[in-house]
């Protein structure tokens, strides 16, 4: 499916999380941030603006944390392209990415991607999508990932890890203008109570489906892939192979 003329002419925005420490990927996170690894010969995070881009989309807002100084080379490459700094992440889940950018994707169309995809069919970031959504991959049988319960019609009445026989979340979402504005508000409203150092921000969305509407946007297993070790990666591009301990 090829965009909606209405989300052209309403202008969409993306938000990119980068900040994270990637320490399931040591030690080639050592001295490189995970979505900077190249896969394929590419950086990650670069498969995911390339995607967003193809769909005409440049203001995108790339939140980072650590070893956050080696993705200024994006904002020359990419024009509309922004850095901005999460400054909890080292002390606060991955909520505060989320935190950083709420007064930008406040009332936006807005893409919240991990940056540590590797996309490999950038159409994807072409759907006609006229509703809040994740994208999700179907899984067959019992998965212990992030994971996505549906009502009859199709809306999300979960987020949350284990399920089995349901979609599977794969690191992309997008909000309409309506939603964009509940989940900014929901946001800072968690990030000023207690205990919100350990919440993801995927949490929130749970917390508040009774006012978020949100369907699954379904994708196939081989246009996105989220690499979460050395040995996915070594799986996924053998010129890793012999970094396998």
């Amino acid at each position: 499916m090829i965009v909606a003329e209405e989300q052209i002419k309403n202008k969409e925005i993306a938000v990119l999380m980068a900040a994270g420490m990637g320490t399931r990927m040591r030690p080639l996170t050592e001295n490189t941030p995970k979505p900077l690894i190249r896969v394929k010969g590419i950086p990650m995070a670069e498969t995911v603006i390339n995607g967003l881009r193809g769909r005409g989309i440049d203001e995108i807002y790339v939140v980072t944390g650590y070893l956050g100084e080696q993705f200024s080379y994006l904002a020359s490459k990419y024009p509309g392209l922004s850095l901005v700094k999460n400054k909890d992440y080292e002390i606060v889940n991955n909520i505060s990415s989320i935190k950083a950018v709420t007064d930008i994707l406040r009332g936006k169309r807005v893409f919240i991607c991990e940056a540590d995809l590797f996309v490999s069919d950038p159409s994807i970031f072409l759907a006609d999508l006229n509703d809040s959504c994740y994208f999700g991959k179907f899984i067959e049988g019992h998965s212990d990932d992030w994971v996505f319960d549906l009502d009859e019609k199709g809306f999300i009445t979960r987020v949350g890890k284990v399920g089995d026989n349901c979609y599977n979340m794969c690191g992309i979402s997008y909000f309409t203008e309506e939603d964009s504005v509940i989940l900014a508000d929901a946001i800072d409203d968690r990030y000023s109570k207690p205990g919100h150092e350990d919440v993801y921000w995927d949490d929130v969305v749970n917390e508040n489906l009774d006012r978020l509407k949100l369907v699954i946007h379904p994708v196939k297993n081989d246009q996105i892939t989220e690499i979460d070790s050395v040995e996915e990666l070594a799986a996924f591009d053998e010129n890793y192979v012999n970094q396998i301990q």
